[in-house]
């Protein structure tokens, strides 16, 4: 198909799912067609819920001709394997995060999409919400001068309270540096650039952790991850950024703040599509707010933007060569914390411009 709505399928239905299907069906420029899950039962009970006419396994999703674009919601993990198996049956892929664990099958994930002439576009799509994306055109109008250091940090005692299934976030793919990371990284990139080199430090306050909610709640189990990372990062372009990603904290706080020559901004969380920007200007008592320009909308709203952007023939901007970059800092990250070196990250991405204000993810464009 060339014309009219992008045709979806979503694979994963689990906790997050919930979020992105109540976004994607409500798209004009999208039609969920589609959701796949091992547990079939859970797959149906979602498809149900949110109006999706079909349901079944992940071989009958990718033989579907009418899918087109295959949202990918599985665990880290299977982030990869899914992905490819996408590819191969001819569709498009937007991947939750982290793209993939590794580098290599990073790599090999993007080389099989050019391949076959298709996309691949990655979770956080945070930054492309207009809390985030209004801070980023109000700082290159120079509210602050030249952007040149920022400070984030993002501090929780952790998921286990609330998520029912939160092992995977205390292995390998997850702590704070795979699960968080990307949220802040991405935002630094597109605000100072790409990264040129990582120092690292951290750990782990406990060697397990109990899970405090849902059917298997009092359920003790390993971490083998650290989860509390910081660490210096040094941009091609200069200027530098101190990241702290901990789920230690018994101090709930999340900050992004970008300082220039003439002021600093404190801008929305991450995690979140909307929020203010605050200014902070050199020689001037009172704040500049910066209200969030635009729709208000969450999760999967780098679908649509990328469905848009396949039928226009244009670049995405949540691309999986920014995920890569973002993926390939944070491993760059923990090995200078196995090291403790600095470390050179040896990729590089083209940053996107800026979301036009007035952009709608609800709007019938196609």
């Amino acid at each position: 198909m060339s014309a009219g709505p992008v045709g979806v399928g979503l694979i994963g239905a689990g906790v997050i799912s919930d979020e992105y299907l109540r976004n994607l069906t409500s798209f004009p420029d999208l039609r969920v067609l589609r959701i796949a899950d091992l547990d079939l039962t859970r797959a149906a009970a979602q498809a149900e819920k949110h109006g999706v006419p079909s349901t079944g396994s992940v071989a009958e999703l990718l033989a579907d001709p009418e899918v087109e674009l295959v949202v990918n919601l599985t665990i880290p993990a299977a982030h990869v394997d899914v992905g490819l198996a996408a590819l191969d049956a001819g569709k498009h892929v937007w991947a939750e995060k982290p793209l993939a664990l590794d580098r290599e099958s990073g790599r090999k994930l993007l080389a099989a999409a050019a391949e076959k002439g298709l996309r691949v576009a990655s979770a956080p799509d945070t930054v492309l919400g207009p809390g985030m994306q209004t801070a980023r055109r109000a700082i290159e109008d120079g509210l602050i001068g030249d952007a040149r250091t920022a400070l984030a940090i993002f501090q929780t005692p952790g998921p286990e309270s609330w998520h029912p299934a939160p092992e995977f976030l205390f292995q390998t793919g997850g702590g704070p540096l795979l699960d968080m990371g990307p949220y802040y990284l991405t935002a630094l990139v597109q605000l100072l650039g790409p990264i040129r080199r990582v120092t690292g430090a951290g750990g782990r306050a406990r060697e397990t952790r109990v899970i405090g909610s849902g059917p298997r709640a009092g359920t003790e189990f390993p971490v083998t991850v650290p989860t509390t990372v910081t660490a210096l990062i040094d941009f091609e372009r200069g200027g530098s950024a101190q990241l702290v990603l901990s789920f230690d904290s018994a101090l709930r706080r999340t900050m992004l703040e970008v300082t220039g020559a003439q002021g600093a901004a404190v801008l929305p969380d991450p995690n979140t599509f909307d929020g203010t920007t605050l200014v902070h200007r050199i020689g001037a008592d009172e704040l500049v707010e910066v209200p969030a320009d635009g729709h208000v909308s969450s999760r999967g709203t780098g679908v649509v933007e990328l469905a848009r952007a396949i039928r226009a023939g244009v670049p995405e901007r949540a691309s999986g060569e920014l995920a890569y970059h973002v993926l390939d800092a944070m491993l760059a990250i923990d090995e200078s914390i196995d090291t403790g070196e600095r470390v050179t990250v040896e990729s590089t991405v083209a940053i996107p411009p800026a979301i036009p204000a007035g952009w709608d993810p609800r709007a019938s464009t196609l």
